[in-house]
């Protein structure tokens, strides 16, 4: 688990290094934030499309081989488009096609790397192994883009995609050694017949599952009216409270931090649940309504710190539900369905709370937001307390015990 952590990490610091010049270069070739816009949506189309196929592939295939070979192939596109670049030869069209291709790929690698990861740990650890990747990816991230600009000022746009690609290679290199550890939940994916292992199987049973359903409603709710801070505090900071880049730059540095912090938090969690993630979910709603309210840069900078701890916890606790609630056989189109749900949000979500930002300002989006979404949650949890009581009461007899009895059994 220690190697598998360090070559995430390297990873991710990889990842994050050619996303933050990526833009740059789009921006270089065009001219245009639209087409900036445009090869984001590109990449993460595939996830929208066919991420059901790719968790199915996940359950089929040998995972360990699937997630070596998902890497190799990440790197591989990664130096094709640094060459590319070296050579002047990437245009437009050629960038579209690799970030496609790209998209397609991450389908299968991500449930693999992710469901990998939970196979080198004991079953009962395995909610703090998530929280390790939590923390690894946040760690990844500021690493990634402070590396981009010192990579890109002493050696070029392609050198960061070539140090990328490099990184995918060191993970493949390192997955041929990996062990499941003893006690671990075994892919059981090889011993069930190939019809078992439909992708229609997977939508079913999500659908059946009233606590990914539920799980679903609390992350939607939450992505679509809050989480992209980076759009309504830019906003914020810039207009009414009258800071510049930089004051939104230490807004982004308090955010990261929160985020690690968060993640080490999460990591403790030993029996996370919906419960736990839509409480979390709406007291980031509420914080999130008083950093609208901040009077000043000082104010909001005191409320970011725990927002963005709430929401990293938040995000730990709903990953391990979801990686840890199917049986191990369904795990990686449980995965393919939520990658699906998910790009909807993340494609939806800033247009949607762009317009709402439009329409109430900066202030009135964070403040609407966070009010919905700890309304939401909060309805959400008093119409799944009363379903129970209510259908016992019709049974008859005595109601109070069974109702006690199935809330305190409830997800």
């Amino acid at each position: 688990m220690r190697w598998w952590s360090v070559a995430n990490f390297v990873s991710n610091a990889g990842t994050w290094m050619q996303l933050t010049v990526q833009n740059l270069l789009v921006l270089q070739i065009t001219g245009s934030a639209a087409a900036t816009g445009l090869s984001m949506s590109v990449q993460a189309a595939p996830a929208l499309l066919i991420s059901v196929f790719g968790g199915a592939a996940v359950d089929r295939w040998p995972r360990r081989l699937t997630a070596a070979v998902s890497q190799a192939l990440l790197g591989a596109i990664a130096f094709v488009t640094a060459l590319m670049v070296a050579l002047d030869r990437l245009d437009v069209t050629s960038l579209m096609v690799l970030a496609a291709i790209t998209g397609v790929v991450a389908t299968v690698d991500g449930p693999a790397c992710s469901l990998l990861g939970n196979d080198l740990v004991p079953a009962e650890d395995v909610p703090s192994a998530i929280g390790v990747g939590a923390l690894v990816h946040q760690a990844g991230r500021l690493t990634g883009a402070a590396l981009a600009g010192v990579t890109v000022g002493f050696l070029g746009t392609a050198a960061a995609y070539a140090a990328n690609g490099l990184s995918f290679l060191f993970v493949a290199s390192v997955i041929p050694f990996l062990r499941p550890a003893k006690g671990a939940v075994k892919h059981a994916a090889t011993a069930r017949p190939r019809d078992a292992l439909s992708v229609r199987e997977g939508l079913a049973f999500f659908a059946r599952r009233p606590r990914l359903l539920a799980l679903a409603g609390v992350t939607g709710v939450s992505a679509v009216f809050g989480r992209n801070y980076q759009l309504t505090l830019a906003v914020l900071v810039t207009g009414p409270l009258a800071g510049g880049a930089g004051s939104f730059g230490t807004v982004s540095t308090v955010l990261a931090a929160g985020g690690i912090v968060g993640a080490v938090l999460g990591a403790r969690l030993r029996r996370p649940s919906v419960r736990v993630v839509g409480a979390l979910a709406a007291a980031g709603g509420l914080l999130q309504v008083v950093a609208g309210l901040s009077p000043s840069l000082a104010v909001l900078l005191v409320m970011v710190l725990p927002m963005a701890v709430v929401e990293s916890v938040s995000d730990t606790a709903g990953t391990a539900v979801l990686q840890t609630d199917p049986p191990a056989h369904m795990r990686g189109r449980v995965l393919g369905v939520w990658g699906s749900i998910g790009t909807v949000w993340s494609l939806g979500g800033p247009p949607a709370l762009g317009l709402l930002m439009e329409l109430a300002g900066a202030r009135g989006a964070l403040v609407a937001g966070g009010l919905v979404i700890a309304g939401a949650i909060g309805a959400g949890h008093v119409l799944h307390g009363r379903r129970p009581v209510e259908a016992v009461a019709v049974r008859g007899g005595d109601t109070e015990a069974p109702a006690r009895a199935a809330l305190g059994t409830a997800a």
